[in-house]
């Protein structure tokens, strides 16, 4: 699969702009600010509906119009296209559209076209609580298994009212025990479904992700991933009962699948204490090739990679195990920012298959 032309209107900084691609590497270059990133934003946006930092979608219409208009043309195998469109007009909900039919529901989307976005701010994964790192498990495993985003859904569906109704008690001084035993017996099913699947999936992830570290690192450090989770303990229903006074004078749900965690560590300690800059961006670039990984096997075809600024703050020498690293390997199409003209052109001159290269200013490619 990879993606042969982008057609952009309105999005962030770009009025109109149209991008012929390789089917194997994309390098766009220029200066901060100029809309490097926002190419790669809207690749993402194409793939799985939404902005890769989650800003609402009402942000990334451009100053001043009332709406943005992607188009991308895939080639999922050869000779077989399809055109992908979405629509964002402001206040109303957008649309997906695949060879000019909508889909009536994103979920039933999602996982078509995988993708794996590697950015500066992927350091909250590290660096910033729980929530940060249930949505790395969240993204990927709702691209592998439509299973797992429905229940996903509903899951936080029922949790939300769980938690609106605890408030509610608590401010009104009542206890309805009827209504809250009846979510209590809805929600044990879908987090059973998101535990065994997050199991699952750390179980794979976690050789592929110590594999890549050390190819990246060279050696220098070692790393693991562990996943934490409430329902090691117990079944969710049995937790209910442990926690529920704890959960009335809280007035939310304190155990579940929503507390769970995927704890990071270095040489055996959590590694944002004792990681330095460089060994920071070589982790999270590890975690994001093992999570694409995953999604290949899974799929079963190359999911898109977007690389975006990952050479800053990588010393010499872990840039070319990087680079060695991606020429060498198989990763289907890669889009790849960077500020540094001369350093993609070292790339691209280390790359034997076919390439593109933009220079980006002000929402515009001009060469």
């Amino acid at each position: 699969m990879h993606l042969s032309r982008l057609k952009i209107i309105n999005f962030k900084n770009y009025e109109s702009q149209a991008f012929d691609l390789s089917a194997r590497l994309n390098c766009f270059t220029g200066l901060n600010g100029m809309g490097k990133t926002n190419v790669l934003d809207a690749v993402h946006f194409l793939c799985l509906c939404k902005n890769h930092t989650g800003l609402n979608d009402k942000h990334l219409v451009r100053h001043g119009e009332s709406f943005f208009r992607l188009e991308g043309n895939f080639q999922l195998t050869a000779g077989n296209p399809t055109t992908i469109v979405a629509k964002y007009p402001l206040g109303q909900r957008k649309e997906i559209e695949r060879d000019g039919v909508p889909f009536t529901r994103l979920t039933d989307y999602i996982g078509l076209f995988p993708v794996v976005m590697i950015a500066p701010d992927d350091v909250s994964l590290v660096q910033d609580g729980s929530e940060d790192r249930r949505r790395f498990l969240d993204a990927t495993l709702s691209q592998v298994s439509p299973v797992y985003l429905q229940n996903l859904l509903i899951y936080n569906a029922l949790l939300k009212q769980r938690n609106a109704l605890l408030k509610k008690m608590s401010e009104e001084k009542t206890f309805d025990a009827t209504l809250l035993e009846s979510l209590d017996r809805q929600m044990p099913a879908p987090a059973k479904v998101l535990y065994e699947q997050r199991r699952h999936f750390t179980a794979e992830f976690q050789p592929l992700f110590q594999a890549f570290y050390s190819d990246i690192a060279a050696g220098r450090e070692s790393v693991d991933a562990r996943y934490e989770s409430d329902l090691e303990k117990a079944d969710l229903d049995v937790l209910f009962q442990k926690n529920l006074e704890k959960d009335r004078l809280l007035q939310r749900t304190t155990t579940g699948p929503h507390r769970d965690d995927l704890a990071l560590f270095m040489d055996g300690q959590p590694v944002k204490k004792f990681a330095s800059q460089g060994q920071l961006k070589s982790f999270l670039l590890a975690l994001r090739l093992a999570q694409y990984e995953v999604l290949r096997r899974e799929k079963g075809f190359a999911p898109l990679l977007l690389l975006d600024d990952i050479f800053d703050k990588l010393d010499a020498q872990r840039v070319r195990q990087l680079v060695g690293l991606l020429i060498s390997r198989d990763f289907g199409q890669i889009f790849i920012t960077d500020t540094q003209r001369a350093r993609i052109e070292a790339i691209v001159a280390s790359f034997t298959g076919d390439y593109s290269v933009f220079e980006i200013e002000n929402g515009q490619a001009i060469s």
